[in-house]
């Protein structure tokens, strides 16, 4: 068991490691947005940036442990939305917010295969 165990994460040891990587060096992936979310509730319209970062650091660990976790209970290489669902189920806030996405995008999906149907249509 302990085998397994070591495999699984020296799967993930091998790739470049982030937490290897000094927080002055590492790309700032969602600084703009984060600093917009802060705002939208309640932050100062320039938070410092030692929070943002602070903020970006959770953000990007919470996703990690997440895609882990997927990787783990899924099938092996590929992690699908029942997998996330599967995860967060016991949290229904994420769970009704999910549920909410989802359901928006869908629906967004089939306006847009209507509004080409339409115009495919009137251009013939």
């Amino acid at each position: 068991m302990a085998e397994n165990d070591k495999d699984s994460t020296t799967e993930f040891d091998e790739d470049d490691n982030e937490e290897d990587i000094p927080l002055e060096k590492r790309k700032k992936i969602f600084s703009k947005e984060l600093r917009c979310m802060m705002y939208g509730f309640g932050d100062d319209q320039n938070p410092y940036t030692e929070s943002v970062d602070l903020l970006e650091d959770l953000v990007i660990d919470y996703i990690t442990e997440m895609t882990k976790k997927a990787m783990e209970i899924g099938k092996s290489g590929r992690i699908i939305v029942e997998d996330i669902i599967f995860l967060i189920r016991k949290d229904p806030k994420k769970y009704s917010r999910v549920k909410e996405l989802l359901l928006m995008s869908e629906e967004l999906r089939k306006a847009r295969k209507a509004f080409d149907e339409i115009k495919y249509a009137t251009t013939k």
